[in-house]
């Protein structure tokens, strides 16, 4: 095997090793959500959100998407979604957030 697929492998699992990144990606595997919704579920600051959403994207794992003032991202790579439902339980349904003010939670 090329070593390339396994410098691939290894660099998406160290994304993936990280416990805030895992989180994000577990609420983004049932739905879209904005910045301040993820925020609120981490209990972190936007600008920390925000950092590991952009390591996610760069990693072609997350896409995003402006709707008005709001930035939505979703889980788009496939390998990622099927790591995750193998090694997680089964995601939450949409769930409202106390203290999010993000459209989807009011």
């Amino acid at each position: 095997m090329d070593n390339d697929i396994y410098n691939n492998f290894a660099n998406l699992f160290n994304i993936l090793s990280h416990p805030i990144r895992l989180q994000i990606l577990d609420e983004l595997r049932c739905n879209d959500a904005c910045v301040c919704h993820l925020q609120t579920l981490l209990g972190k600051p936007q600008a920390y959100v925000s950092q590991q959403l952009k390591i996610l994207r760069e990693a072609n794992i997350v896409t995003d998407e402006r709707d008005g003032m709001l930035v939505y991202y979703r889980l788009t790579n496939e390998l990622v979604q099927h790591i995750l439902e193998d090694l997680l339980e089964a995601p939450d349904p949409k769930r409202k957030l106390p203290g999010c003010t993000c459209p989807k939670c009011q």
